[in-house]
Order: structure tokens, then C-alpha cells, then sequence
């Protein structure tokens, strides 16, 4: 009887120091009325992008989902249900962005993978952009607490087939937690690394830099995460409702050159709809394209 208990208390043991931190006050009920439906949130914007000292108009577009993923492979998974020591819930943000420079298109797309409920930094993150003079792509994969490996595939000479690593937090990862919940968002000094979108428009170096982030009232129902680099060379701003499901609003990349000039990245909200898009993909389904105000 005494080997029993035994037994029992170090199974009890081992469950306990293999279960993972949750996040803290959140009311996962509602939160899963709204993110566990079956459907995405596809929010669409004009856009503003700077690119070679330009302004240029363009559009973008944010997808968030839920997802299974795969804790060892960080894919998502095809069998959930076979897979439930190594399933993850994350939530997914697609984020592209369409404009064109003089006579060539630019198309890129940028994709964070956060724990919903595990309170955990993002684990992958990726970029492409494809232009007629190449494509790139970027990927970033959380290996520890706070420590990624990543890769990039790039046709400038420079830049190559290359691996880097890094400890802090991706930039990218802070969509999420704003609509994980506003409160997950570490405010205060953060080593972070930029942007991949931004590298791509810099081609810097694949490391982390000082950055504060806050975040401000707007107005009674708005509120703005700003993140500030020491550097003072990046200032991003990200508006958001404050209530749930914090949805998001517009955003603005300030980018001041070594001038002293600044450039201004815009965008602002222009249509949002809730809906199973990876189901609407006949030719009879177009007519939602103009529902979101998408002009291409």
C-alpha cells in the first residue's frame, strides 16, 4: 500500500512539472466563443508603405485563425486528434501587404504562430517578399523561453543562405498578444528583434535592439501599443479597440533616416468579415472580395 502512494504521488509529480504555465486573467470562455468558431477574421486596409523614399498606395490584409500545431515539428497539424501530447492551440496571423514601385509589384507576406492559452513567446515566425528582382524567406523558430534559431533564403549576395540566432522577442509576435489579450503585452524595456518585414526593407542585421513599449488611451473605446527602439530610428504604433476582441484598427512604421527625415508606413482599416475563407474559393465566391473593399 505505502509503494502505491509512492507511486502515485511521483505521477502526480511528474504531471505537475511537466505541465505548462497558463496564461493569467483571461475568460477563455468568451475568448472562445469568438476565436474556436471555425472561421477567421480577415480585416483589410489601404495602405501606405514606403519603399526606395516613396510613398506608395497599396492595400494589406490581417488573417487571424486558430490552429492546431505541432509542438516538436512547428507545423500545423494534419491529425490533431492522433497528435494530443504533442498539440498546441496557437493563434495565426497572415499578415500581406500589395503595392507597387515604378514599373514591379511588390508581394509580401508575413505569418506568427502564439500560444493561446500556454503562456509562452511565439514559436515560428515567417516572411517573404517577392519582387521581379527575387524573392526571400525568412523563418524564425523558438527553441527555448526566449531563444530562436532562424534562417534566411535570399537571392542579394550579402544576405545569401544564411542561419542566425538571438535571445529576446520577435516584434512580430505582438499582433497576437494584442488580441490574445492586450494585458499579455510586456511593457517596459524589451530586448527585441525588428520586424522581419522591416529587415526586409533594410537588409540590417538579424539582432535584437533595446525597445520600450506602452500603451495609451486614445479615446474612450481605443487604445495605441506603441513600441519605441532606443535607437530612435523605429516607432511602431499599433490601435486597437479595447474591448474585446481587440480588434485592430490601423497601425503606423515610423522610420527616421539618418538625416533626420522621417518616413511614415500607414494604414488604416477598411472592411472586416468573419467568415471559413480556405472553404470560398470558387469563382461564384468573388463577391466577398468586394465586401472587404479589396480592389485586386
Amino acid at each position: 500500500m505505502k509503494s502505491q502512494s509512492i507511486v502515485f504521488l511521483l505521477v502526480i509529480i511528474f504531471i505537475v512539472s511537466c505541465s505548462k504555465p497558463q496564461r493569467a486573467d483571461i475568460d477563455f470562455e468568451q475568448w472562445g466563443k469568438y476565436w474556436f468558431q471555425g472561421k477567421a477574421e480577415i480585416s483589410t486596409f489601404d495602405l501606405t508603405q514606403y519603399r526606395y523614399g516613396e510613398a506608395r498606395e497599396g492595400e494589406a490584409v490581417l488573417i487571424f485563425v486558430t490552429e492546431d500545431f505541432s509542438r516538436k515539428k512547428q507545423v500545423k497539424l494534419d491529425d490533431p486528434e492522433a497528435s494530443s501530447s504533442d498539440k498546441i492551440s496557437v493563434l495565426k496571423m497572415n499578415q500581406t501587404r500589395d503595392f507597387v514601385t515604378g514599373i514591379y509589384p511588390y508581394h509580401m507576406m508575413m505569418s506568427a504562430f502564439t500560444p493561446t492559452k500556454e503562456q509562452s513567446q511565439g514559436l515560428k515566425f515567417t516572411a517573404s517578399s517577392q519582387e521581379w528582382c527575387g524573392h526571400t524567406f525568412t523563418q524564425l523558430n523558438l527553441k527555448s523561453t526566449d531563444s530562436y534559431n532562424g534562417k534566411i533564403f535570399s537571392y542579394f549576395e550579402k544576405e545569401g543562405d544564411d542561419t542566425f540566432s538571438f535571445n529576446g522577442m520577435a516584434e512580430d509576435d505582438l499582433w497576437n498578444l494584442i488580441r490574445i489579450d492586450p494585458k499579455q503585452i510586456p511593457t517596459g524595456s524589451v530586448q527585441m528583434l525588428p520586424s522581419l518585414f522591416h529587415q526586409r526593407f533594410t537588409h540590417q542585421e538579424f539582432k535584437t535592439e533595446e525597445a520600450f513599449i506602452r500603451v495609451l488611451d486614445l479615446s474612450t473605446g481605443r487604445s495605441q501599443m506603441e513600441v519605441a527602439y532606443a535607437s530612435g530610428s523605429r516607432v511602431l504604433k499599433i490601435d486597437f479597440e479595447k474591448e474585446f476582441p481587440y480588434e485592430i484598427m490601423g497601425w503606423e512604421e515610423i522610420q527616421t533616416k539618418s538625416d533626420g527625415t522621417k518616413e511614415i508606413t500607414k494604414a488604416t482599416r477598411k472592411g472586416l468579415k468573419i467568415v471559413d475563407y480556405w472553404t470560398k474559393n470558387k469563382v461564384g465566391d468573388e463577391f466577398l472580395r468586394k465586401e472587404l473593399n479589396l480592389k485586386n
